[in-house]
């Protein structure tokens, strides 16, 4: 089993960038396909980004699609998601999520694994 804690949240203004991180215990993160989630007061949860676990193929949501970056530190066992030139849009809770199985890494139900989430408000 593998355990997730999301941390790198806050307050940031619209057009500026912040650097959440997900850090893994109890198993090799490159183990599983990875990805990132949020969601919004009232809203659903939605897919933001992903990453396999070859590594090889990341996939983001058309929202942030040229603005958030996914990527995969083996060394330190750590998931981070780069968000740049903010908005309001995407304020929500971030949440990381690991899977081992090999069902669409867009789907909320594919995930085995969930970290609790982290906080990111943009004001305008």
């Amino acid at each position: 089993q593998v355990q997730l804690v999301e941390s790198g949240g806050g307050l940031v203004q619209a057009g500026g960038s912040l650097r959440l991180s997900c850090a893994a215990s109890g198993r090799t993160i490159s183990r599983y396909n990875v990805g990132w989630f949020r969601q919004a007061p009232g809203k659903e949860r939605e897919f933001v980004a992903a990453m396999t676990r070859s590594g090889v193929y990341r996939a983001y949501a058309d929202s942030v699609k040229g603005r958030f970056t996914i990527s995969r530190d083996d060394a330190t066992n750590t998931v981070y998601l780069e968000m740049n030139s903010l908005d309001s849009e995407d304020t929500a809770v971030y949440l990381c999520a690991a899977s081992s199985n090999t069902q669409s890494v867009y789907q909320v139900r594919t995930y085995d694994y969930w970290g609790h989430g982290t906080q990111v408000t943009v004001s305008s």
